[in-house]
C-alpha cells in the first residue's frame, strides 16, 4: 500500500543545483505515468526535485537513487539517517568569509565524520555564490564565497520532511547503466544527465571529475531505449541540439521541445528560458490517445 505524505510533510529541494529541475516539473509530471509507482529509479540524483515531488504527491512506494558525486550521496543519505545530527553539525561554522575558505580549502573532508561531510556540503552550498555547487575536474568544490548578509543555514522542517521521504529508499554512487538495469515490470525512471553541449566551442561536462563526453551520452542513448524491454516507463531531459534530437530519434523513442527557465548562471541576462529536449520510451498525451483510438480500431 502506498503510503500518503501528510499535510505537514511537504518535502522540497534542499540544495540549490545547477540543472534543477523545479521550473520544468509541470512537464515532467504530465509525462509520468499516473497514479501510484512502485519503483522509482533516478540515476541522476542532483538536487533530487523530480523524485521529492513524487514523495510530496505520496506516489512513491520504493525507489532507487543514484548519483556519482560520493559527497552528494553521503549528504542524502545522512539526510535521510540522521537529520537531526546534520541540522545541528551545519551550525558549527560562523557565516563569514575567512571561515568560508578556511571550510572550502583548508577542511579535508575524509578528516571529518559523515555526519560532518554532510554538514559542510550543505553549508557550503547555502553560503556560497548564488547557491550553487560545483566542482572541479578533481573533484574539489570551487565556487565563491557569497556574501549573503543572512543566509539560511538549514531548512530544519524541510529536511525532516526530506528525511521522511527518503525512509523507503536506497542510495547508491554507480555507473548509471547499472541503475537503469533495476528498473524491471512498472518501474518509472527519470534520467537527468550532464548536458550534451550546446555550441561548437562548448566542451562536454565532467560529471564529478569523470568525464561524460558523446560515448557516455550515446551509452545512456542505449540503455534508455532499452527500458521499454525491461517493461519500465522513462523520461529523460538534455539539452536541445541536433546531437541529441538524432541521437534518440535513431532510438524510435517519442521527442518533444521544452522551454526550461535557467536561474543558475554567472550571467544574469542567461537565467532566462533555453530550449531542451524531453524523451519518453512511451507515448503520452495526445500521442497517447492516438495510440489507444488506434489499437481500439484495430480490435
Amino acid at each position: 500500500m502506498t503510503t500518503r505524505t501528510s499535510t505537514r510533510e511537504t518535502p522540497r529541494p534542499f540544495l540549490k543545483w545547477a540543472g534543477g529541475k523545479r521550473s520544468l516539473l509541470p512537464e515532467i509530471m504530465a509525462r509520468l505515468p499516473d497514479g501510484p509507482i512502485d519503483l522509482y529509479v533516478e540515476p541522476f540524483l542532483g538536487g533530487g526535485a523530480v523524485f521529492l515531488e513524487l514523495a510530496r504527491q505520496g506516489r512513491i512506494r520504493r525507489a532507487v537513487l543514484n548519483d556519482r558525486n560520493p559527497e552528494l550521496v553521503l549528504t542524502w543519505s545522512t539526510v535521510r539517517d540522521e537529520p537531526e545530527a546534520l541540522i545541528e553539525a551545519v551550525r558549527q561554522w560562523p557565516v563569514d568569509e575567512r571561515t568560508y575558505y578556511h571550510v572550502r580549502d583548508e577542511i579535508e573532508p575524509a578528516a571529518l565524520s559523515p555526519v560532518e561531510q554532510a554538514a559542510r556540503v550543505l553549508w557550503l552550498n547555502r553560503t556560497c555564490y548564488n547557491g550553487l555547487y560545483r566542482t572541479n575536474r578533481r573533484g574539489q568544490f570551487n565556487v565563491p564565497y557569497g556574501r549573503y548578509k543572512r543566509p539560511r543555514l538549514v531548512d530544519e522542517e524541510n529536511l525532516r520532511a526530506v528525511s521522511r521521504a527518503l525512509q523507503r529508499v536506497v542510495l547508491y554512487d554507480v555507473d548509471f547503466e547499472t541503475v537503469l538495469l533495476m528498473a524491471g515490470p512498472g518501474a518509472v525512471v527519470y534520467c537527468d544527465p550532464p548536458y550534451w553541449p550546446v555550441s561548437r566551442t562548448a566542451s562536454f561536462n565532467c560529471y564529478d571529475g569523470l568525464p561524460f563526453g558523446e560515448a557516455e551520452q550515446r551509452r545512456l542513448a542505449e540503455a534508455f531505449s532499452a527500458l521499454s524491454q525491461q517493461g519500465a516507463f522513462g523520461v529523460l531531459s538534455n539539452s536541445w541540439v541536433d546531437e541529441t534530437v538524432g541521437l534518440y530519434a535513431e532510438h524510435g523513442l517519442y521527442i518533444d521541445q521544452v522551454e526550461c527557465r535557467r536561474s543558475i548562471n554567472s550571467n544574469a541576462e542567461r537565467r532566462g528560458p533555453v530550449p531542451e529536449i524531453m524523451v519518453t520510451t512511451h507515448p503520452w498525451g495526445e500521442a497517447a490517445a492516438r495510440a489507444e483510438r488506434t489499437e481500439a480500431r484495430v480490435a
